[in-house]
């Protein structure tokens, strides 16, 4: 973190939330600008209070040293985040000690750090370049107005910040400001259910930056967003090993330029969307990218979205409730463990983004996605791919929609993909595909609960799905299935443990046919296109599934 920081040091400044005229501030940044010391009380701590400042540099809990474990040369280049953006020293910083309507400052830069009202409330402005240490309660606002060249950095060491009429942390102006909690410390930011300044440009959201935003460190953090959105950066967002939890009326996190998952917990609940990155005009923004960490999404509308990329190659993503789980101009899941379930698409490649050049599309190379929806579940109005990984959809049971819906091609050269659901708008693989696989119009519909198992002419278990809801059809590629091959379709009533795919290694060599009831014989590599996409070459219908 370069920047340059105010060479003035000012022993101890004290801050009040009391109402200032233009000549008692200026006074006050005048006693603060001279070689010796001011002093600002409240009434009530003039009537002969002693030690009233608590600023004294002894907090507990300091993040000097902490340092990103997953930080690389590329996530540095595509965000604002660098090594050095969580590096201080202990000499320079800034020890603010929060107290009810008031505070005190101590340190390098404490000559940048005021107390004013506005609007009948305390606001508490940073108007340096340097690191500020926070600890206490504020009741009132935070806001960072640093230069827009400055690089900021904000240490929550037990802080709890809750403003009756507006954020609790507004960022109006910096280069980038990084809010890094401290370890061990638990910090909560509460905005107010209504706001005073509801202009279009106002800020919306408990934690508002204006600047690019890291969240980092090693304490936790508990945002409440009554009023809209619980964090909202209006360029980019980073977050890295912090635990935070989400409350918010509307939005849970929003990045405008991008959001950068890297490592730490992060659980949001939302009225609205989960977690989204909402630049629509420009294909270099407008992304998300979840490389590591854990993050849980309970949203009202959808869970995880981008107007441009959703990328996850690591960590967990699970979205307990959504409307559609993940959805975003193009999806690319390279590694990492997703589960998504959703009231209508569970996920959904769509939109149209800015200038964009080639169609929608979801792409899976590695890593696990397994999806329970009542809409679509595997979605793309433009082309998906699989290439490894494991795919596993739990589609709807109902007719109007079906477990994958590809509107372009649909190809599968690898991994493994089980896509069972209603039987009305079943599609199988795309004529491009190079692995085998096989789509089984089942007989009648099986509850939940029921696995079946996949068997070839030998009575060699190929492979085992297990439904999480009932269904009616089932499209399955795995290895070792040979297109032209027939294959023996059985159900086991009782199951086979947790709802799911097994296959090749994980299959276990104990599984087999014997006391299941035989269903269905299909032939591999014939597929309905079905009414959601092309689909593959019709091939006469298999399994009592008609060719469209």
């Amino acid at each position: 973190m370069t920047s340059p920081r105010s060479s003035t040091t000012s022993p101890k400044l004290r801050l009040l939330a009391v109402p200032m005229t233009a000549l008692s501030l200026a006074t006050a940044l005048l006693l603060t600008g001279c070689g010796t010391a001011g002093t600002l009380v409240s009434p009530e701590a003039a009537d002969g209070a002693a030690g009233v400042d608590a600023g004294t540099g002894t907090a507990t809990g300091t993040t000097a040293g902490w340092t990103s474990q997953v930080l690389t040369d590329e996530i540095a280049e595509a965000t604002h985040y660098d090594a050095d953006d969580t590096d201080y020293a202990e000499e320079d910083l800034t020890e603010v000690s929060l107290e009810g309507t008031g505070a005190s400052a101590t340190g390098a830069d404490a000559d940048t750090v005021a107390v004013s009202e506005q609007d009948g409330e305390p606001v508490l402005t940073i108007s340096g370049s340097g690191t500020y240490r926070l600890s206490g309660a504020f009741d009132g606002t935070v806001v960072v107005a640093s230069g827009e060249e400055d690089a900021v950095q904000v240490i929550l060491d037990g802080a709890d910040i809750a403003s009756s009429n507006g954020p609790a942390l507004r960022i109006d102006s910096a280069d980038e400001v990084t809010v890094l909690l401290a370890e061990g410390s638990e910090n909560t930011l509460t905005d107010a259910v209504a706001y005073a300044d509801t202009s279009t440009e106002a800020a919306d959201a408990a934690l508002y930056s204006k600047a690019d935003l890291t969240i980092a460190g090693s304490g936790s953090l508990a945002v409440e967003g009554q009023y809209l959105d619980a964090i909202h950066s209006t360029d980019g967002l980073v977050i890295d090993g912090a635990a935070i939890t989400v409350q918010a009326a509307d939005d849970g996190i929003v990045g405008k330029d991008y959001v950068a998952l890297l490592s730490g917990t992060v659980q949001v609940t939302a009225a609205q969307d989960g977690v989204k990155s909402s630049h629509d005009e420009d294909l270099e923004r407008g992304w998300l990218s979840v490389y590591g960490g854990d993050l849980r999404v309970a949203a009202g509308d959808d869970g995880v979205k981008a107007e441009t990329t959703l990328a996850i190659s690591g960590g967990t993503v699970t979205v307990t409730e959504s409307t559609e789980g993940l959805e975003a101009y193009a999806l690319e899941v390279t590694g990492g463990t997703t589960t998504v379930n959703a009231s209508d698409d569970g996920v959904n490649a769509s939109g149209g983004a800015a200038a964009a050049e080639g169609g929608q599309s979801i792409t899976v190379t590695g890593g696990s996605l397994t999806i329970t929806a009542e809409g679509d579940g595997l979605d793309s109005n433009g082309d998906a791919a699989i290439s490894g990984g494991t795919v596993v959809v739990n589609g709807p049971e109902g007719d109007g929609n079906g477990a994958i819906d590809v509107a372009g091609s649909f190809t599968v050269t690898g991994g493994a993909l089980a896509a069972a659901g209603s039987a009305g708008m079943a599609q199988g693989l795309g004529g491009d595909s190079t692995q085998g696989g096989l789509q089984v119009a089942l007989p009648e519909t099986v509850e939940a609960g029921t696995t079946l198992l996949v068997a070839d002419a030998d009575g060699t278990v190929v492979a085992t799905f297990t439904a999480a809801k009932r269904a009616a059809s089932l499209v399955l590629s795995v290895e070792g299935i040979e297109d032209g091959a027939e294959y023996t379709v059985y159900s086991a009533a009782g199951g086979l443990g947790e709802a799911g795919l097994m296959s090749g290694q994980s299959l276990d060599d104990a599984v087999s046919v014997d006391g299941a009831t035989e269903l269905v014989t299909v032939t591999a590599g014939e597929y309905s296109a079905g009414m959601g996409g092309p689909g593959g070459a019709p091939a006469g219908g298999m399994g009592g599934m008609p060719a469209w």
